[in-house]
This record gives C-alpha cells, structure tokens and sequence, in this order.
C-alpha cells in the first residue's frame, strides 16, 4: 500500500510540473509572428527532432507494433484538430478565456471515469473539481450577450477543443507504460504522435494558405521554446505519470494550465488584474490541492485491489 501511494504522488508531481509546463504554451502562441496552423506545425517539427534524438540516443524504436501504431495514429489525428481549434480560440478570444474553454475537459473525464470506468466518486475531488471551475470563471468570467459573432465562434471552437482533449489524454492513457520518465515506449509512443500531427499541421496550412516563412527572431526562439516546453518536457512527464493516478485527478490537475496561463498573461503582457480575477486564481489552485491531496485517502476500488484501470 505504501507502494502505491509513494507511485500516486509521484505521478501528481509528474502531472503538476508538465502542467505548468504547458501553461507556457499561450504565451508561446502570442509571442509568435506566424499563422495559427504554422504554429502548431514547428511545434511538432521542433519537438519532434528532440523526441527522435533523445530516442536514438536510448537506442530506442520508433515502431512499437501496428497496435500501439493506430492508438498513437489515432492520437495524433485528435491532437492535431484540438491544437488547431485551440489556437483559433486563442486568436479570436484571448490565451485566457481560450484555455479555460479547453479545460473543460475535467468534465468530460469525469464523466468517462465515474460511468465507465466505474471509478468512485470522491467529495473532496468532485469539490476540488468545481471549486476549480469556479475560480477560473472568476478569472475571465464573460458576459454572452456582449461579445461579438467571432468571440462566440471562439469560443465554440474552445469547447470543442476540450471535448479533443479529454480525448487525447483518456487515449495516451492507454498507451502509456508504467515505466519511469525516460521510457523509451513513452518516447516512441510521443515521436509517433508528434510525427501524425506534423503531417497533418503542415497540410493543414498549406490548404489554409498559411506561410511557412518564420519572420523574425522572437517568432523562432517562442516556436523552439514551444516545441521544447509544451511538445516534449510537459507531455513526457505527463506521460509519465497518468497511469499512477486517476482519471478524475488528471483532469482537475490539469487544470493548472489556465489558471497559471492567466498569471503568465498578467506578468509578460501586463493584463489588467481586478481583485476578483485574483481570487479566482486562489479558488482554482486551492481546488486542486483538495481534489488531490485529499482523493488518495478514498482509493478506487480498483486501485486498491492493486488492479490495472487504464482503459
């Protein structure tokens, strides 16, 4: 028992720092002179040069089988639409409100968790769940009525990212070993997905009609700095650690990306921060440290019968 509670911390701190990894990623995105498309596609040519030599370097392979090939095809083909509509949103309506969109994919997961992994429903998680949710609206909380035909069309391009996200992450879960940090199965498995998307980016904004011309030295340190923190370091250590946790926790912690997403927004692009925006901000960080710290008292059924509940 004490086993698999020092593994669960260990893939919390492992999701917690590819989180705030992540967060980054706006910031990345407005720094960047380039279409929408385009960015998404050095992201993946970038972090995809880093993923292969890291593997060849660990003489790993990058064929794992046609198995683990169509799971990661398939990964790679969601993340890809989720990138895309993520980065529209993030042009038409702000990083902020963008990724607060995309971060409803907590309840998406918590729904997959509790009706079909059957996995129990904690209070503290459920919570620290919509504590979270509630901090974040705090945050870049929106009045429908007055936002105009292209905020409404971002923000439904927002949602729908969130429905490809919680996706993508319920299907690297089942890719993904239990092994350490470095696995070279992870490796594979993240080179896989980083090559489909780059194919699929990079046609993409040819039909888009997207330049590939990168025109300024901000433009190429934000996109190297994109494919390394968001593409390679944050999902490697997530990777890492979804299987040691629950569904349910994966998706509430990863709700640190907008709510640190708004603080880099604050530091690097001077937003305007209202005492209530601030609170919001407490809320939704003091939501996750309830959802997580206080969940692994009330282990699952299956977690505690030492059973495999990746799906």
């Amino acid at each position: 028992m004490k086993n698999m509670t020092d593994k669960r911390k260990m893939g919390i701190l492992q999701v917690v720092a590819g989180a705030v990894m992540i967060s980054f990623s706006s910031v990345f995105v407005k720094l960047t002179n380039t279409g929408p498309t385009v960015i998404g596609f050095y992201r993946m040519l970038f972090g995809g040069i880093i993923l292969f030599v890291v593997l060849k370097v660990l003489k790993g392979r990058l064929w794992q089988g046609r198995d683990h090939f169509l799971l990661a095809f398939s990964c790679g083909i969601i993340f890809s639409m989720d990138l895309m509509l993520w980065h529209r949103s993030i042009c038409s309506i702000g990083p902020g409100l963008a990724t607060l969109l995309s971060s409803f994919q907590v309840f998406f997961l918590a729904a997959f968790s509790i009706f079909i992994l059957k996995e129990r429903i904690v209070p503290t998680l459920i919570i620290g769940i919509l504590l979270a949710v509630a901090g974040l609206y705090l945050i870049v909380g929106i009045d429908w009525h007055t936002l105009q035909v292209h905020h409404k069309i971002g923000i439904f391009f927002g949602l729908i990212t969130a429905v490809c996200y919680a996706a993508y992450v319920l299907i690297l879960r089942k890719i993904v070993s239990r092994e350490g940090v470095l696995s070279v199965t992870n490796l594979a498995t993240l080179a896989m997905i980083t090559l489909v998307n780059m194919f699929i980016m990079g046609t993409a904004a040819f039909f888009y009609g997207e330049g590939f011309h990168i025109p300024d030295i901000q433009s190429w340190l934000a996109l190297v700095g994109y494919g390394l923190g968001s593409q390679v370091l944050a999902w490697v250590l997530i990777s890492a650690g979804l299987s040691k946790i629950s569904v349910m926790e994966v998706g509430l912690i990863l709700i640190l990306q907008p709510a640190l997403a708004f603080i880099w927004d604050v530091i690097f692009f001077a937003r305007h921060t209202p005492p209530i925006e601030a609170v919001g901000v407490i809320m939704c960080i003091g939501g996750i440290y309830l959802g997580t710290a206080r969940s692994g008292r009330h282990p699952s059924r299956k977690i505690a019968r030492g059973k495999d509940e990746s799906i």
